[in-house]
């Protein structure tokens, strides 16, 4: 009589992801749109101070005089700022500081189209998108536009070089 051993079945690897992206916390995001439109606006205020003579532009916040083709401006100012920052490198200033950056699903670098229509939501519909966003897609950390432009907000490190190392001395 002999004994047969069955044969071992095989046992499904799962696959190792190529790349880790850590998707970034709301309230980083808040931080970095906080310190862009502080920025943005400080720079709209240093503009209406030089045109102050020939244009009219009434302070963004002032919403007691508010002007609609004014407010329009300002706020087109935003779109186009978000719009050229994230396009060319995926952060605007805020998000330099935040440590964060805007990318394709895969984690590749956005273009300049990507970044309008994900910018479109942040500078004219902010609060709505933001809430669609927060209710109708819990737990993706994704507004409206993210996902109509099929970008995500990823952390960032910031690393030394490969095969550099930096000495600091104490002071």
């Amino acid at each position: 009589m002999s004994e047969e051993t069955p044969a071992a079945e095989p046992v499904p690897v799962p696959a190792v992801p190529e790349k880790t992206l850590y998707l970034g916390k709301w309230s980083t995001r808040f931080w970095a749109w906080l310190i862009d439109f502080i920025l943005v606006i400080l720079f709209l205020n240093i503009v209406r101070g030089i045109f102050a003579p020939f244009w009219v532009i009434p302070f963004y916040i002032d919403v007691q005089k508010w002007d609609p083709f004014e407010f329009g401006f300002q706020t087109f100012f935003f779109f186009a700022y978000w719009t050229v920052m994230e396009g060319f490198r995926g952060q605007s200033i805020g998000k330099m500081v935040m440590n964060l950056r805007v990318v394709n699903r895969d984690g590749t670098k956005i273009k300049y189209t990507t970044a309008a229509i994900e910018s479109f939501g942040k500078a004219f519909l902010l609060p709505l998108d933001c809430l669609i966003g927060w209710l109708g897609m819990p737990g993706t950390k994704l507004r409206v536009f993210n996902r109509i432009s099929n970008t995500i907000v990823i952390k960032t490190d910031y690393r030394e070089p490969a095969g550099i190392l930096y000495v600091k001395e104490k002071e």
